[in-house]
């Protein structure tokens, strides 16, 4: 429903004048804090409001003095990128008690605080909420004790929490990604690919333990991410006999001409009688029953470290300006809620109802209800457990339906880091489906001569971690090559096409649909899985490879801004891929901390820029040093990224200086982050599941005969679901002359980079987050929804 125009704009709506924000970071630290810390400070500042810091969580809460630090703009410059907590973090007992909140209490009246943003985990969350319910009381107290003034009861009288759920873990009840999941991810899949060179190298089998104590998340996002032979969660203890399952699984691995093993164990690991599976207890039993060469692999703190990854950046910025949108917006009686992610959605949930339903998980656990808990965790958890199992065990012949299906996959357009990823779960689904599943090398083209095999279960073992695309991929459109295509068609009897690609795979699908006139050929189910760094497919708001692509552009604009470091004041110009598409240059801004983007889908002239360049000189005439602007490939064809480096060296001059740097293909290269392998794995299986249920309904009198327009579609990420759309009913929704959609999510992201770069802007919170309720979730049939 569309929401009222008072809430267009924000500044008509929302003002926090007269209002203290304080922000605390408690409980263990995660990557991504900082991001959250300086989007509350700097969105907290833009609206009016006094925004403080609480240093050392709620120990300096209760300390007070120096802990308690009124924040400025410059506070939080350059803090984006670093890892940990910048204002510290502290466990604190005395908090705990009713004398340590009271004391709390106390220091917060005397800034006149009344607006708490809390980034945290459950234990933290919940402590908040307990202080805000004995609020009144506290002050109450005071006044007795002498300590503050009567009037500040009437003046501060309610207090205002919104959490941030900040833990590696991703053991928090309601939010797909908690802040520091994804960076945590990162690390074990850096240390994973650089131990399966080794393992390789030895043929050794290698047991890693990661971080979990009791959440699986991490081990079984990993595990699926690298292709793991085997994995122990607390979530899912496995039956007895386990043992010698596992070591069949190695052994008939090895036998299959694979040169290593790698198993994951969460730190909580369990057998059902709640006894603790430890590595080295997985070691001693490799090496007794089998005498495989096995090494142990503790990874520990190395998964809070570093810096954090794209994703953590930019979910950490929406976060935190939610946040703030949510503490200007609460009333006495609105409770406690913690800002979240659904899909790729910003919602508010009552704080206690996703704190309650974490400790269920934990309830069903100790209960030995395996099967709730998992379902309790949410569809993430449980589609990412369903999807591993799907992948990593294959049935045995015998046990497999037989389908009589030809499916073929092939990639189509440019390479992106996640394809191999997703070949792999199309092929290993495909085949527990009982198809015989082929392999088109070199996309259409390659399908026109004839160039396609089929694919085995073994043949696509270690492909997730590999970047590009191994069955090679061709720009080539099938109008071209129709006739041959056809014609091995009919050879091969092909009888579904599973499409792998960017733009051209959009264009290739309407291609084969206005063929279906002349050839019945392509009267079979077909589906495509966007894959382009661009991240410029209709019908989809994320592609398979943009992920990647942003991380590496965040990664180098790193590196590039500190290379400034220690030397004069320096803006550098960095130009993104994308074609007309402004994803990369948008939304790595927003990761980067650039102070703007220049994008095709944003028009902008000399004015603009001449803005953009005494902004910047402002800037700099203070203590910011270091300045960033991005500009897509073709978002201008006069005001070339020559011509605004020109611009603004000339302009800067006496106050800044001017690089330039053209990221080209690096953003293209690279190894897939473990959200594109995550991504690519369980779209493409969900993507291969309704390739099943369509072969099965359109098999009619001894053959596939599918002619429908919504045997034809795309599946892409709209919103909160993966969602099947017949590819004719996007045609209207796109831009065919400069290969982009006509509506893109991202843009309302824009003004948020903006803000954050200390520019006066409007904002529309129409599509903030609204107070939800936490929803259980109930199991469907054949349900392989995909929440990321």
């Amino acid at each position: 429903m569309a929401q009222p125009d008072t809430k267009k704009i924000f500044f008509e709506n929302l003002s926090g004048a007269g209002k203290a924000i304080a922000v605390l970071t408690s409980g263990g630290d995660a990557q991504g804090m900082n991001a959250a810390v300086r989007a509350v400070v700097r969105m907290g500042l833009y609206v009016g409001a006094k925004v403080y810091f609480i240093h050392e969580g709620y120990q300096g809460m209760v300390d007070g003095g120096e802990n308690i630090k009124e924040a400025t703009w410059e506070s939080v410059s350059s803090m984006l990128q670093v890892g940990g907590t910048v204002i510290g973090s502290a466990r604190c007992k005395e908090f705990r008690t009713h004398e340590g909140r009271l004391k709390a209490a106390n220091n917060l009246v005397q800034y006149g605080i009344t607006n708490l943003c809390v980034i945290g985990g459950d234990g933290s969350l919940t402590g908040a909420n307990l202080f805000r319910e004995e609020w009144s009381g506290l002050l109450s107290e005071l006044v007795g004790q002498g300590l503050i003034e009567a009037e500040a009861v009437q003046k501060y009288s309610a207090l205002h929490i919104v959490g941030m759920v900040g833990s590696i873990d991703n053991d928090f009840c309601g939010t797909d990604m908690t802040i520091g999941t994804d960076s945590a991810l990162h690390r074990i899949i850096e240390v994973v690919d650089a131990i399966m060179t080794t393992a390789q190298s030895h043929q050794r089998t290698f047991v890693l333990e990661v971080m979990g104590r009791h959440c699986g998340y991490l081990a079984l996002v990993s595990a699926l991410a690298c292709g793991a032979d085997w994995v122990l969660i607390p979530e899912m203890p496995p039956e007895d006999g386990w043992e010698d399952k596992m070591c069949q699984k190695l052994s008939a691995n090895r036998a299959g001409m694979k040169r290593l093993n790698i198993i994951i164990v969460a730190e909580g690991a369990i057998d059902h009688r709640n006894k603790p599976i430890t590595t080295d207890y997985i070691k001693d039993l490799v090496v007794k029953c089998l005498g495989f060469d096995t090494r142990v692999t503790i990874l520990g703190h190395v998964q809070r470290g570093g810096t954090p990854s794209a994703f953590d950046r930019i979910l950490a910025s929406r976060m935190g300006v939610e946040a703030v949108f949510a503490l200007l917006e609460t009333t006495a009686n609105t409770p406690a809620c913690v800002v979240s992610l659904c899909g790729n959605q910003s919602v508010r949930l009552p704080l206690m109802e996703c704190v309650q339903m974490t400790q269920e998980v934990q309830k069903a656990m100790d209960e030995k209800r395996f099967e709730e808990a998992v379902k309790l965790r949410g569809r993430s958890f449980e589609n990412n457990l369903k999807t591993y199992k799907l992948l990593a065990h294959r049935k045995p012949e015998s046990e497999l339906p037989v389908s009589n299906f030809n499916v073929a996959v092939l990639n189509v357009g440019a390479p992106a880091a996640g394809m191999n990823a997703a070949v792999r779960s199309a092929v290993r689904v495909g085949i527990s489906e009982g198809h015989k599943m082929f392999a088109v090398s070199d996309g259409f083209e390659g399908f026109s001569k004839g160039q396609i095999k089929e694919i085995k279960w073994a043949d696509v073992g270690g492909w997730t971690g590999q970047g590009g695309s191994l069955l090679g991929t061709k720009r080539t459109l099938p109008a071209k090559h129709v006739d041959k295509i056809a014609e091995q068609m009919r050879k091969n009897n092909i009888n579904a096409l599973l499409i792998i690609g960017g733009f051209e795979a959009f264009l290739s699908l309407l291609e084969l649909l206005t063929a279906r006139g002349k050839y019945d050929e392509f009267c079979v189910p077909m589906v495509m899985v966007p894959a382009t760094v661009s991240n410029n497919v209709p019908g989809s708001d994320l592609s398979i490879g943009a992920d990647t692509a942003l991380n590496a552009i965040t990664t180098t604009c790193d590196r590039i801004k500190q290379s400034a470091s220690g030397t004069k004041r320096r803006v550098f110009i960095i130009e993104t891929m994308g074609g007309y598409c402004g994803y990369l240059a948008s939304v790595g801004g927003l990761a980067a901390g650039a102070d703007a983007a220049y994008i095709y889908e944003e028009p902008f002239d000399i004015r603009d820029l001449q803005a953009n360049v005494e902004h910047l000189t402002e800037k700099m005439k203070g203590s910011i040093q270091r300045g960033l602007v991005l500009r897509n490939e073709n978002s201008n064809e006069n005001y070339t990224t020559d011509f605004i480096y020109q611009l603004y060296s000339e302009e800067g001059r006496g106050v800044f200086d001017c690089r330039k740097n053209v990221l080209g293909h690096m953003q293209q290269g690279g190894a897939p982050s473990p959200f594109d392998r995550n991504f690519g794995t369980k779209i493409s299986a969900k993507a291969m599941q309704w390739v099943t249920k369509k072969l099965v309904e359109t098999f009619r009198q001894g053959r596939v005969f599918a002619n429908t327009e919504d045997s034809c579609c795309l599946l892409g990420m709209r919103r909160r679901a993966l969602v099947f759309q017949p590819v004719v009913q996007l045609k209207d929704d796109t831009d065919f002359v400069h290969r982009i959609p006509k509506e893109q999510w991202w843009l309302k992201l824009r003004p948020l980079m903006k803000i954050l770069a200390k520019y006066k802007t409007s904002y529309d919170v129409s599509d903030s987050g609204q107070l939800e309720h936490v929803v259980r979730n109930r199991p469907k049939e054949s349900d392989a929804s995909v929440a990321m």
